[in-house]
């Protein structure tokens, strides 16, 4: 997590600009005074920064929600602040270097918003759920110029190395993602996927409700497959291949082929480690035969702007409410300096895959930070509630 170490933090008078960034305001944490968040903003993209009291130290970071998929912006909005604000830095893991040239040129990098307005439907899609080193997907890519490879992974030096190498080989049929591809499905139009891989995600044995496959993920890839589409498992993990099965299989309908130890064209690093180690190596392939009803997702994520009521705005500080398909709960309360507003870092959507946002709030306007939630049907009753719960 790239961070500084700091003397101590140092204000600003908001908005301030230093070089391309601009600090727009700053928010309290009303119960836990040794948290701020400073909005950073650059071109369209904003973020939060964190400043943190931690065992003593003075701490300046990036905030996990809200951080850009470009490692090297946060980098440069953490000094940027630390240069303006005058703070004297002890020790600090962030590189002061120029963008990587590869980075500047590519374009397959998209955010979610790219997706969820106008989904390319011109071509077959295939799909790789957490492409690591990316050996599989930029293989599939090169040896199939015609298809359009969409890569999900949230591991940001992974994304940063495949969009180098986007950039080197001149891939035009290769898109990337940092998102989680369960909610990501969801966004995708029905029977336009050829393939979706799978391949050797985290186990999760301790905390099963992170896997991928599921129930409702292989209800969405069976909407989104064409007929004769598949998805492909591959995993060396015993258990998540006996686990994965049985979700497989607990479908009304389906069609199966299992593999075991099967050689493919193309490897990750990770394999090639669990080869010489003599693992097994497991694959379920699941076949799609129906074709699905097109996607309809309606509605909006406005608000009701209505005069703030401050007490009732600090009471919702910790609040949780049910519904059948999910949940909101507003996790954390601040306040804003020199604004009449109050900002909320909030969870909300399906128990199983919630998403992790801001709110922020004043008299003339709400909107969530950094980007609206995706269009899902529990984010959109999500939002139903949290709207009254602003109201009072």
């Amino acid at each position: 997590m790239p961070h500084l170490h700091v003397d101590s933090f140092k204000k600003i008078d908001f908005p301030s600009k230093n070089g391309e960034f601009t600090f727009n305001f700053l928010a309290k944490n009303i119960n836990h005074p040794e948290e701020q968040l400073i909005a950073a903003q650059i071109d369209d993209e904003e973020f939060f920064l964190l400043s943190i009291q931690d065992e003593g130290k003075s701490l300046l970071k990036t905030d996990k929600l809200s951080r850009p998929s470009s490692t090297y912006l946060v980098h440069q909005a953490l000094l940027s602040y630390a240069k303006l604000s005058g703070m004297d830095i002890l020790a600090s893991n962030v590189i002061d270097g120029k963008k990587n040239m590869h980075l500047d040129n590519v374009t397959a990098l998209k955010d979610i918003e790219y997706f969820a307005s106008n989904f390319p439907t011109d071509k077959e899609v295939r799909i790789e759920v957490g492409f690591g080193s990316g050996r599989h997907i930029l293989h599939q890519a090169k040896n199939n110029p015609d298809i359009l490879f969409i890569g999900i992974e949230i591991h940001r030096p992974s994304i940063e190395q495949v969009l180098k190498q986007i950039s080197i080989n001149n891939l035009d049929n290769l898109l990337i993602l940092n998102y989680d591809a369960r909610l990501f499905l969801e966004q995708v139009p029905s029977n336009i996927v050829g393939k979706i891989y799978v391949h050797f995600p985290v186990p999760w044995d301790k905390k099963p409700h992170r896997r991928v496959i599921s129930k409702r993920f292989l209800d969405e890839a069976t909407r989104v497959l064409k007929v004769g589409g598949q998805l492909e498992l591959r995993t060396d993990s015993e258990n998540y291949y006996a686990y994965s099965y049985e979700t497989f299989i607990s479908r009304l309908k389906v069609k199966l082929q299992i593999n075991k130890n099967q050689d493919i064209a193309i490897v990750s690093k990770y394999e090639d480690r669990w080869r010489k180690m003599e693992k097994n190596i497991y694959d379920i392939t699941m076949t799609n035969e129906e074709e699905s009803e097109p996607l309809h997702v309606n509605d909006d994520f406005s608000f009701d702007i209505k005069q703030n009521d401050h007490a009732i705005l600090a009471s919702l500080n910790s609040v949780i409410r049910k519904f059948d398909e999910g949940f909101i709960h507003i996790e954390r309360a601040y306040n804003v300096d020199n604004e009449d507003a109050m900002l909320f870092r909030i969870s909300m959507g399906s128990f199983d895959r919630p998403e992790h946002l801001y709110v922020l709030v004043n008299d003339t306007s709400r909107r969530y930070f950094p980007k609206p939630p995706l269009k899902s049907s529990a984010n959109l009753m999500a939002h139903k509630i949290l709207n009254e719960m602003l109201n009072g």
